[in-house]
């Protein structure tokens, strides 16, 4: 599928979930898992634009490419923010999840979310960018 190439900013994300929802219904996800990985994909560039561009006064752009083949579709997405690594995130645990947003702590909740939502997830730091891979088996 075609790169997509999005300015980092929230009016993006419109075009972004479009991208997914495209790629999994040509891939031939089930409508659930299909949610689940645009939800995922969701968290992490929602993220990227908010902690990577905006709280540190950089503009950048976010580009994410699709593959899949028999048993996987990829997702991947790149941006040029801060080095940052999601899966190295400290995921919230049982009781914190069990509270009320009032009481829960705050943070994590969307990485937790992403890696709820796909297979696999990886990242790698790649000619000063970030490139995290998600990946929801077929």
């Amino acid at each position: 599928m075609e790169i997509l190439t999005v300015p980092g900013n929230l009016e993006s994300l419109s075009v972004v979930a479009a991208y997914v929802l495209n790629a999994a219904q040509s891939a031939g996800l089930e409508k659930k898992s299909a949610y689940k990985l645009r939800l995922a994909v969701d968290e992490l560039v929602t993220n990227i634009i908010v902690h990577g561009y905006q709280e540190k006064g950089l503009a950048g752009e976010i580009q994410l490419a699709a593959q899949w083949d028999a048993s996987s579709l990829r997702v991947r997405i790149e941006d040029t923010g801060h080095p940052y690594d999601p899966t190295r995130h400290s995921l919230p645990q049982e009781a914190d999840l069990a509270q009320s947003l009032i009481q829960r702590p705050h943070g994590g909740l969307g990485i937790y979310l992403a890696l709820d939502g796909v297979d696999e997830l990886r990242y790698e730091r790649v000619d000063d960018r970030n490139r995290s891979v998600l990946t929801v088996n077929l």
